[in-house]
């Protein structure tokens, strides 16, 4: 591949002598940008598995203004790659692109153009003019001479097309949405792609889908994923973005992760550009999108949506258009929690089916019938067709930021209120013979985004922070300390408490798990308890809550708690006296600032 000599494996002069398969036919896969090469490696595999007929071969095509990370993707996939300047030197039954705006060399050989969304809804800058063109229209030199496919999804896009491009006449094959068809078959599987991406039973999955340029998403609100995680309680969400590949091409991860740092750090799932968004939509609880067809595809899967942008150049008369209608706008100055739960607490499954069966026609088919386009192309007969595979669990290689700091808003209930069922009864730790008189309920917020708040009359508000938190400032202004990896032994931790207490005088608690699932939690004046939970409740940092809460309600620090988190679960904690007395002096004698806290 040095310089300008013919590729001679699989494809070129001579490649029978080296090659250990011969095809038949030849299939060359245009590859020009990160999208449209991701949408044909994601349908190609099950086109022609298994078939020794059909050699593949990749030809990148440099021109793009998004043409970065096509190497790596392919190279990535094990694919075999040619330089585009030397398509010209074979002769390809048959090119594959998802990429309309292809200069395909004269060879005489059909050109099959999936596309890389959902239909013809988008107006994007024209490569060749300072004009707008629409996105998947091949150009018309194409056209013209009778070599040129297009895929559609529903038989209306081909009406679309000859208003648009009078020169489509012919040249369309009603096909369907591969991607859609796996999406829709994915939803089978969506606790298993809940677990694989770390959300917990009962945790709500937001799903953010950004498409490119100024009217996207991310280009109207770059900090819609910072807002969310300040309002959403941690314990109760998971919040994923899924970014357009054009916009991680055209700044680079480094860019987009830097500009998200601070929802990173608050817990972000950043989908990987390519594959991964898939099985992430699938697991979706609800979509903040906006005209891209990502968010469309989670309409039609039957996902709630809320559209916190919509751009002018969505397509009129298309089912995007149709959604931009339909769902109902994020107020991007209201209150962003309680739009999300409105959205999910008022939606129905079908809301959005007229608008599916705008843009799909006969789901389930599309495989199949692109199947039967692709042999009739290259002049095979077609072999028995493959059993239909599910989307597999998506466990990325950089998993989300653990989150070490937390805003923690707790309040006392006396009563237990009359519409909330309780859950069933769990088994009481040791020494649960102190009767419950109180039940705490806790949220918690990330602290990278959301490091402040007032407290409301009934509430109370600390900042807990890791032993890890690398931001100096906040956990040098924590109330709490909590070290997640156990200590061994009671000694060793009112030792870690003792000195932890020392080293940050502006902190009131600190607590430390130990081995058998409870932890030790030390205050200011000396006092050392043991809290022990049950179920989720083993976390230092909600352990070290209930001691807190406590303490500034004026309740005895020792008992038994109900912990209330947010709407997820609730669980019994025990606050008892520490098994052996610490032996350690008082970190300081400050003990005054932690009664007058209590008080």
């Amino acid at each position: 591949m040095n310089g300008s000599r013919p590729l001679r494996v699989p494809v070129g002069q001579d490649a029978e002598r080296w090659s250990t398969f011969h095809g038949e036919r030849t299939l060359v896969v245009a590859a020009r940008t990160v999208t449209s090469t991701a949408r044909v490696l994601e349908c190609l595999p099950a086109l022609v598995r298994g078939d020794r007929r059909v050699t593949v071969v990749f030809a990148y095509d440099p021109t793009s203004a998004f043409n970065d990370g096509v190497l790596d993707l392919l190279h990535d996939a094990g694919c075999r790659v040619m330089p585009w300047s030397q398509l010209g030197s074979i002769s390809p039954d048959l090119i594959l692109t998802a990429s309309e705006n292809i200069d395909v060399p004269e060879n005489g050989c059909p050109v099959l153009v999936l596309p890389h969304g959902v239909g013809f809804h988008k107006f994007v800058p024209d490569s060749r003019s300072s004009r707008q063109r629409l996105s998947g229209v091949v150009p018309d030199s194409l056209l013209e001479t009778g070599r040129a496919w297009l895929a559609l999804s529903h038989p209306d896009q081909e009406g679309q097309l000859l208003l648009a491009h009078p020169k489509t006449a012919g040249r369309t094959l009603l096909v369907g949405d591969p991607c859609f068809d796996e999406l829709r078959a994915g939803l089978e599987h969506m606790e298993s792609y809940r677990r694989a991406l770390g959300v917990a039973d009962g945790q709500q999955l937001v799903v953010l889908s950004s498409t490119w340029g100024p009217t996207s998403l991310l280009g109207r609100t770059p900090d819609i994923a910072e807002r969310l995680l300040a309002e959403l309680p941690y314990d109760e969400y998971r919040v994923a973005a899924i970014i357009h590949p054009n916009v991680w091409a055209a700044h680079g991860s480094w860019q987009i992760r830097t500009l998200q740092a601070a929802a990173l750090e608050a817990g972000l799932l950043l989908v990987p550009p390519v594959h991964a968004w898939r099985p992430v939509l699938a697991a979706a609880s609800v979509v903040v999108g906006d005209h891209g067809s990502v968010t469309l595809y989670g309409a039609a899967l039957g996902k709630p949506v809320l559209l916190a942008a919509f751009g002018t150049d969505a397509v009129p008369g298309t089912a995007i258009a149709a959604l931009g209608d339909a769902a109902p706008r994020l107020d991007p100055r209201g209150g962003l929690r309680d739009q999300i739960e409105a959205a999910v607490r008022s939606h129905v499954p079908d809301r959005y089916v007229d608008i599916r069966e705008q843009a799909f026609a006969e789901p389930g088919q599309a495989l199949p019938r692109l199947r039967t386009v692709l042999y009739r192309l290259l002049r095979l007969p077609e072999p028995p067709a493959a059993p239909p595979r599910a989307l597999p669990p998506q466990r990325f290689e950089r998993r989300p930021q653990q989150v070490t700091s937390w805003l923690v808003v707790t309040s006392v209930e006396t009563g237990e209120p009359p519409a909330r069922p309780r859950p069933r009864p769990r088994p009481r730790p040791p020494g649960a013979d102190v009767a419950e008189d109180a039940i705490i309920s806790l949220c918690r917020f990330p602290a990278a985004v959301c490091p402040t708040a007032r407290e409301a009359p009934g509430t109370f508000v600390h900042l807990a922070c890791d032993e890890e938190e690398r931001d100096a400032h906040l956990i040098e202004s924590a109330s709490v300390i909590v070290r997640r990896r156990p200590i061994r032994t009671v000694v060793s931790a009112q030792s870690w408490v003792h000195d932890t207490l020392a080293r940050f005088p502006g902190s009131l608690l600190a607590a430390v798990s130990l081995p058998d699932g409870g932890g030790l939690v030390g205050l200011r004046d000396g006092r050392v308890v043991e809290a022990v939970g049950t179920g989720h409740f083993t976390d230092p940092c909600l352990l070290a809550a209930a001691v807190y809460t406590r303490l500034r309600a004026g309740r005895p620090l020792v008992g038994a708690v109900t912990l209330r988190l947010g709407h997820l679960e609730e669980g019994e904690v025990i606050i008892r006296p520490s098994p052996s007395p610490s032996s350690s002096p008082s970190p300081s004698s400050s003990s005054g600032r932690l009664t007058a806290d209590a008080e």
